[in-house]
């Protein structure tokens, strides 16, 4: 079956930096775009960043300049380099991969949460 797998997060301070990771199974990932989508206490999930086979990266607003996403297609993963970490990035950050072919299934990860206070 398909697993997202997150690791990586955890509490840090304004300022820092956190790298996250996801592994992927059960996919042939070469041929899902993968992405990373946060949500806040008493908010919508949202797009943080995507990457998609053979495209450039594409990134929400509020984090253009201080995060990467990056995938490594021999190891079936997804990262997520966040600089430069702000209180407001406080969010479970959930990973997330669509196919591009057929019926486009999506699939999600547990989440990892990410706390960014001093």
């Amino acid at each position: 079956q398909v697993q997202l797998v997150e690791s990586g997060g955890g509490l840090v301070q304004p300022g820092w930096s956190l790298r996250l990771s996801c592994a992927a199974s059960g996919i042939i990932f070469s041929l899902f775009d993968m992405g990373w989508y946060r949500q806040a206490p008493g908010k919508q999930r949202e797009l943080v960043a995507i990457t998609m086979p053979g495209d450039g990266p594409t990134y929400a607003d509020s984090v253009k300049g201080r995060f990467t996403i990056s995938r490594d297609n021999a190891k079936n993963t997804v990262s997520l380099r966040m600089n430069s970490l702000k209180s407001e990035d406080t969010a479970v950050y959930y990973c997330n991969a669509v196919s591009r072919i057929g019926a486009r299934p999506s699939f999600w990860g547990q989440g990892t949460q990410v706390t960014v206070s001093s």
